[in-house]
């Protein structure tokens, strides 16, 4: 079948450093496709190869049947980017930025009319279209940028960590127009992200780079079999240093960690948890819930960042 993006065993070296090191995964017409990894893995470098920024040093890849390294022209003329600026100008109103950056793509009057006003309805934003960007939210800047970036219809859209920098109801709110976004259009979009609760929320397929190396590719659901750890998570007060020391000391305990009232504890594969909640009422906790569930996409990925460094 046809892919969006195909890399084959790609690489890109400065001097003696392997940015990117043998990287190969596909990524399928529509999709969200999460690029996982902390800073420095390798990430903004892949985008740059995938957009004919960067010529690799090994390996080739495909953007919508384009090769980046001789016909990077054709792959940014159909992609959208926004990688570390917003591109915006931000003495300029959010209906002239766009306007702007639509008689650079070459769009009719009446093209860029119709599709500024369908963009930023989307993202809710059509109602602030006449005023200066410049005293806008990070967050309302960044759903700008992305209208930007979807203007002339792209067949793929590269956003690298998007939401870096965006407080939690702004990062929820920048998920959900951009989910609306991808939907109503079939484009598909490369995320790079170490933002994990994004990338289980929005991504179809994941892959997790470290120090330049791919990991693992697959869903979110499939990397999360990779941990088959129980997890409790119990809500409730009188949490001490003391208690959190004693459970990390019991049988079949794998981590424990507490966040304002939540106690998250991981139990060892096949470990038996029945004896914790007796256990905490014995030591004078006051329980307000417990929920019990599997390992999450951020216990998977800390797990392989733990596992790669061994």
């Amino acid at each position: 079948m046809d892919y969006a993006i195909q890399t084959k065993k790609i690489s890109k070296s400065f001097g003696q450093i392997k940015a990117v090191d043998q990287v190969s995964f596909e990524v399928q017409p529509g999709t969200i496709f999460g690029f996982l990894g902390p800073n420095g893995s390798g990430k903004t470098t892949t985008i740059r190869l995938l957009l004919g920024l960067l010529e690799p040093t090994e390996g080739s890849s495909n953007v919508m049947g384009f090769d980046p390294l001789s016909e990077g022209q054709k792959v940014r003329e159909n992609c959208g980017a926004l990688l570390e600026h917003t591109g915006l100008y931000e003495r300029l109103t959010a209906l002239e930025n766009l306007d702007f950056y639509g008689r650079v793509w070459h769009l009719s009057s009446e093209e860029r009319k119709n599709r500024i006003k369908e963009l930023l309805e989307k993202v809710d934003l059509y109602n602030r279209r006449d005023e200066i960007v410049k005293g806008w939210s990070r967050g309302m800047k960044q759903k700008l940028a992305v209208s930007r970036v979807m203007l002339h219809r792209p067949k793929v859209i590269f956003l690298d960590e998007p939401t870096a920098g965006l407080d939690p109801v702004a990062s929820s709110a920048f998920r959900d127009d951009l989910l609306n976004l991808v939907q109503h259009s079939g484009v598909t979009v490369f995320l790079t992200t170490h933002n994990l609760t994004e990338a289980e929320k929005l991504c179809q397929q994941v892959g997790v780079i470290k120090n330049g190396k791919l990991i693992m590719v697959g869903s979110p659901d499939e990397l999360k079999l990779l941990k088959r750890s129980a997890v409790t998570e119990i809500v409730g007060s009188g949490f001490t240093d003391g208690l959190i020391t004693s459970i990390n000391q019991l049988r079949g305990i794998e981590s424990v960690v507490l966040q304002d009232h939540h106690l998250r504890i991981t139990f060892t594969e096949g470990a038996d948890s029945s004896f914790l909640v007796p256990f905490l009422v014995q030591q004078g906790v006051l329980i307000e819930e417990v929920r019990k569930g599997k390992a999450s996409l951020e216990d998977v990925f800390l797990t392989m960042m733990e596992e790669e460094n061994d």
